[in-house]
């Protein structure tokens, strides 16, 4: 299946279309749905018109163009953009314009890319609906009603409202691949260090991944292989391993693809149907399914909001109103104008997190708590290897639920917390993953299937979601809610 990306290039390519006429397309449509959708929290015009005329330029003299060049597309709010205001949908950041970029838009700047501008998210990337935004929360182009995902929820809503081609998210804990599954889109959580960190502003430095949502397999392939590259300013960088979207295959002849059992505990019967369509599926393209248990799995969402908590109440110590952002109208001396702004900047649930982050890294609980979760986290790495041993990638859901209605989280924050239960052991082992339209329930809203690779293992995960899309075309035209070319 042919992706956007190559499209939109061939039709630039062959003067189909302008690439201002593109981007004057995609203006239009945010400037008539984004209303109803409030995927973008700031468009930037001016940025993606001059873009398009350096396109254009380039075109009439008859030079090439690479694959990216003049392709509309957007970036979370906490991917920094020197000189366009990145607030992480946060009152507390409310005015802040970052002076460098982030390495994700560099690079992709320098292929011409055309940013429409910045999407909606949970505050500091904190939540799994895009409800906590002080912005408001985006909502899911297949009903309104319900929730885009989070935290990456502009990002998914804009990708399949057809308001971006594709767009850059991050993932801490599910955050890429929660909002694809929820909005029928693609997400790919490459291995922790493939793409560099450096701008994105962090929540839980152990766990963040920067990585791309669109409405194809390829798109993601060609966004990866665009991204994944070393970073001198993140030492965790590491790049990728190899290229990937010239070396997309739909066969499966041979290929192991493991299934757990305790990912498939407690999901909601008409996933469980679609994932097993999804294996029938698999097995008729001569994969192999091997059955297998991964008990560890119950102990992985403590873990991860322990961890996750305990190092977003360090990472956003930061945040005082004295260097940036939001400052306190009125405070008597700078102890009472730092408790302030904090109290007035940050919304509830980050508070939440801070708090539960503070006390588990606290005198007399840290032993009790941090440290016992970083012992079982080095558990559930040595879990996945051994895994890996026997089976290529493992597949399994991407979230128990489908998309939940607006409101949902503020009602009951446990259950919404649960949603992350089949994502977050791939954010604590540091795997690639990958999620994808498989289905759709009987309100029509999508469901997502997850597939999970080794570490550095982006080709593996990539070419089994290609051969699935290839023989599942239907399911994926259905997902698109009208694509534009």
């Amino acid at each position: 299946m042919t992706g956007q990306i190559k499209t939109l290039h061939e039709m630039l390519v062959q003067k189909q279309i302008s690439c201002t006429e593109l981007t004057h397309t995609y203006l239009a449509a945010i400037e008539k749905d984004n209303g109803k959708l409030n995927a973008y929290v700031k468009v930037t015009p001016d940025t993606a018109l001059a873009t398009a005329k350096t396109v254009d330029e380039k075109i009439a003299k008859g030079e090439p163009i690479g694959l990216l060049e003049g392709i509309p597309m957007t970036l979370k709010d906490n991917i920094s953009t020197k000189d366009i205001e990145t607030t992480c949908c946060s009152k507390i950041l409310s005015g802040y314009v970052p002076i460098y970029d982030a390495t994700v838009w560099t690079l992709l700047k320098e292929q011409n890319a055309v940013l429409l501008g910045k999407t909606n998210m949970d505050e500091f990337a904190m939540g799994s609906s895009c409800e906590t935004s002080c912005f408001g929360g985006a909502a899911n182009p297949h009903n309104t009603d319900h929730v885009a995902g989070g935290s990456s929820g502009g990002v998914a809503s804009a990708v399949a409202g057809n308001l971006a081609v594709y767009g850059l998210g991050s993932d801490t804990g599910g955050s890429i691949r929660q909002p694809a599954a929820f909005c029928g889109c693609v997400g790919l959580k490459p291995t922790y260090g493939a793409v560099s960190r450096y701008g994105l502003i962090a929540y839980a430095s152990s766990l963040d991944q920067i990585g791309p949502i669109t409405t194809s397999v390829e798109d993601a392939a060609i966004l990866f292989d665009a991204i994944a590259k070393k970073d001198d300013m993140d030492s965790t960088s590491s790049g990728a391993k190899e290229p990937v979207a010239d070396r997309l295959s739909a066969g499966l002849e041979g290929v192991k693809i493991g299934v757990a059992k305790e990912y498939f505990d407690g999901i909601k019967p008409e996933i469980q149907t679609a994932l097993e369509g999804a294996i029938k599926v698999y097995e008729s393209l001569g994969a192999q399914i091997i059955p297998f248990s991964l008990p560890i799995l119950k102990y992985a969402l403590p873990v991860y909001y322990i961890l996750a908590c305990a190092e977003a109440s360090s990472n956003l110590g930061r945040y005082d109103g004295i260097r940036y952002g939001y400052r306190t109208d009125s405070y008597n001396g700078i102890h009472d104008m730092i408790c302030k702004t904090r109290s007035e900047g940050f919304g509830a649930e980050v508070k939440r997190r801070i708090l539960l982050g503070t006390y588990v890294l606290s005198s007399g609980y840290y032993d009790a708590y941090y440290k016992k979760a970083q012992n079982l986290r080095g558990n559930i790495v040595s879990a996945f290897q051994n895994a890996f041993a026997d089976c290529d990638v493992i597949l399994a859901p991407t979230v128990p639920v489908t998309a939940f209605e607006k409101g949902f989280s503020a009602k009951d924050a446990v259950e919404t917390y649960l949603t992350d239960i089949c994502t977050v052991p791939v954010n604590i082992a540091g795997l690639p993953g990958i999620s994808l339209p498989c289905g759709f329930d009987g309100q029509g809203l999508p469901i997502g299937m997850q597939l999970i690779g080794n570490t550095f293992g982006e080709a593996k995960v990539l070419n089994t979601a290609f051969a699935y899309e290839a023989a599942a075309k239907d399911v994926f035209k259905k997902a698109q809610t009208g694509v534009r070319f």
